[in-house]
Order: C-alpha cells, then sequence, then structure tokens
C-alpha cells in the first residue's frame, strides 16, 4: 500500500506544476480568445487546421497529463476534434527538449524515426477523427456556452468588457469549471495507473523489451499505452534498457504509445469528450506504435548502435534541461495537492448530487 501511495503521489507532483499553468493558459485564452476568430482557425476538418495543431503543440515543453486541460479548452472553445485530439498527441511526443535529450541519448538514427512518428501520428489522429468523429466532431457545449454568456453579458461575448474583467471571468472558469472537471478524472485515472506500477514487477518490463519479435512490440506498446510516462523524464531510462541490449524498435514504440496516452488522461477524454474519441486516440496510437516499432527493429536490425555514453551525451542533456522548465520541490507539492484537493472536491460534489437525486425521487 505504502508503494502504490508513493507512485500516486509523485506522479501528482510530475503533472501538478503543468495542470495547474495549463488551467492558468487556458482560463486567459478563455477570456481573451473571440469565439468565432479562433473557430475559424480550428474550427474547421481542413488538413491545414491539422498542421496548425501540431506545429504549435511541437513548441511547447509539457507532459500528457499537463496538456490534458489546455486541450480541453481548445476543444470547449469551439476546435474540432481532429484538431483538438492532434495537439493533444504532438505536444508530449515532438517537444524540443524531448527530442535534444532523444538525440543525446539514443542518437540520430532513433531521433529521426521519432521525430518522423511524432508529426505523422497526430496528423493520423486528427485527420481520422474529424472523418469518423461524428456527434463529437464539434464540442456541443459550445453553442450553449455562448448562449449563456450573451444572456448574462452581452459584452463579455463581444469582448468589450475591460480586459482585466475578461482575463479574471476567465481565470475564474479555468479553476472554477475546467479544473473543477478534469481533477476528477485525473486523479482517479493516476490511482490506477500508480496501482498498476505498484503491482507489475520491475524485471517484467525489461524481460519484454529485450526481443524485436512482434508480440514484444505489442507488449511494449500496450504497457506504454496505460502507464503514465513522461517523454523527457523516461528517454534516459528508454537509452539505459537500449544500452542493455533491448530492441530499439520496441523501445521507439514503448516511448510513443507511453508519452501519447496514459490511463488518467484516457478516462479524462472518456468522460469529458466522448467514448469515441478515446476509441480513435488509443486505438490509431496503439496500431502506430505497434507498426513503426516493428519497423524501426526491421530497418536498424544491422546497422544500430547504443548511443547511450554519459560523457558523450552530457552536452544534449544539459541543451535539454534548459528547454525543460524546473519546478522548485515546494511548488510541485503544493500543485500535487491543490490537483488532489480539487479533484476530492470535485468527486464530493459529484457523489451528493447523485444522494440528492435519489433523495428526490
Amino acid at each position: 500500500m505504502s508503494l502504490f501511495f508513493s507512485f500516486f503521489w509523485e506522479m501528482l507532483r510530475t503533472s501538478g506544476p503543468w495542470l495547474v499553468i495549463s488551467f492558468i493558459i487556458c482560463g486567459l485564452l478563455h477570456g481573451v480568445l473571440r469565439p468565432d476568430a479562433f473557430q475559424r482557425a480550428l474550427g474547421n476538418k481542413k488538413l491545414s487546421s491539422i498542421v496548425k495543431a501540431v506545429l504549435s503543440g511541437m513548441l511547447l515543453p509539457m507532459c500528457s497529463c499537463g496538456v490534458l486541460p489546455l486541450t480541453l479548452g481548445l476543444y470547449y472553445s469551439g476546435a474540432y476534434l481532429g484538431p483538438t485530439l492532434a495537439f493533444l498527441v504532438a505536444v508530449p511526443i515532438i517537444n524540443p527538449a524531448a527530442l535534444i535529450l532523444s538525440f543525446a541519448l539514443l542518437g540520430p538514427q532513433i531521433t529521426v524515426i521519432y521525430l518522423i512518428c511524432g508529426f505523422t501520428l497526430p496528423v493520423i489522429v486528427g485527420v481520422t477523427a474529424n472523418k469518423f468523429g461524428g456527434s463529437l466532431i464539434k464540442s456541443p457545449y459550445v453553442q450553449l456556452q455562448d448562449l449563456a454568456l450573451v444572456n448574462k453579458n452581452n459584452d463579455l461575448v463581444n469582448k468589450r468588457a475591460p480586459l482585466a474583467l475578461r482575463l479574471v471571468n476567465g481565470l475564474k472558469w479555468g479553476f472554477q469549471e475546467l479544473a473543477v472537471q478534469t481533477c476528477r478524472f485525473i486523479v482517479l485515472g493516476t490511482a490506477f495507473a500508480a496501482l498498476l506500477l505498484a503491482i507489475m514487477p520491475g524485471s517484467f518490463i525489461q524481460t519484454y523489451f529485450s526481443s524485436p519479435d512482434f508480440i514484444s512490440v505489442i507488449s511494449a506498446v500496450i504497457l506504454g499505452a496505460v502507464m503514465y510516462v513522461c517523454a523527457t523524464g523516461h528517454i534516459p531510462f528508454i537509452a539505459a534498457i537500449v544500452s542493455a541490449g533491448a530492441a530499439p524498435g520496441t523501445a521507439l514504440a514503448f516511448l510513443l504509445a507511453g508519452v501519447s496516452t496514459n490511463i488518467p488522461e484516457m478516462v479524462s477524454i472518456w468522460k469529458l469528450i466522448g467514448r469515441r474519441a478515446v476509441l480513435i486516440y488509443t486505438g490509431i496510437v496503439v496500431v502506430f506504435g505497434i507498426l513503426a516499432g516493428y519497423a524501426a527493429n526491421r530497418l536498424l536490425a544491422d546497422s544500430f548502435v547504443p548511443q547511450f555514453d554519459l560523457s558523450q551525451s552530457e552536452k544534449g542533456i544539459q541543451v535539454s534541461g534548459y528547454l525543460t522548465l524546473q519546478f522548485p520541490d515546494v511548488f510541485k507539492t503544493a500543485c500535487a495537492a491543490a490537483i488532489a484537493v480539487i479533484g476530492f472536491y470535485s468527486w464530493t460534489m459529484y457523489c451528493l448530487r447523485i444522494y440528492r437525486a435519489r433523495c428526490s425521487r
């Protein structure tokens, strides 16, 4: 039990600062963005909108859980499902810090494949989501929210209110609505992920990473898809097991699937967007990770040499560190506590609503 709580708390401390920052960014954007202009940029099925979302995601050094609130903010503000999911996949895979660290520790061969896959995967996810998103293609809450704002205060909708007032209202929305909805499922999903890590022996991972066979790639992808994996945090781990003899494509498949999705993310998307979005998003990530990993194993079968050498990699690690925000321990702990409190509050309110509904029958 102590191991479970240790994993749970450490994952909250890792994702907490990014979650808080995302709530702030979402709130500010919600307060200043004009809905009509935003929807013209990402509220359509054009391939250019998906590419814009992917390129924007490349510049943000965030983990998958940290970008989730920002992604939901995009969707609730009018972005179509395709650009929304493309952005969600792109951010943790191909941010600058992850690419530089990958080059330093995994070498140019894996890094080039990683970059190609990191751009191609979110584009495929976005195109598929736009084609098969059905009723989820556009958030049903967008028009309702706009109508509610019009009835409440027409000046806010038309952005004629003072900037300070719009920012304050945006931050209130970010923490009182988006955070309350999101943290409930992030806390629950993080608990599931921590339980998996607590009961899974460490030798299991290295055993299934050592073979280039198809079944090993599948096992690595499935394992990565349910675990909480931070791209920059786990690249040294990937480099270590590759240098110890793990197949490069198998490690690449784990990294692609791991940083693209995890249980907290899947639970949140299921509840806050819809089941079809999870099936499209997770299904493509898993299938793509399997194919990319197997292809990389075959492509690098005779030419791959492990890159990991601490003396040669030190410069790349330092540059990657400059591109990755380092949060003080106190701030990480405070953010983790805030996420836990908001999540507990959200579940309490949810249970009370259910209890009152049953009592009123």
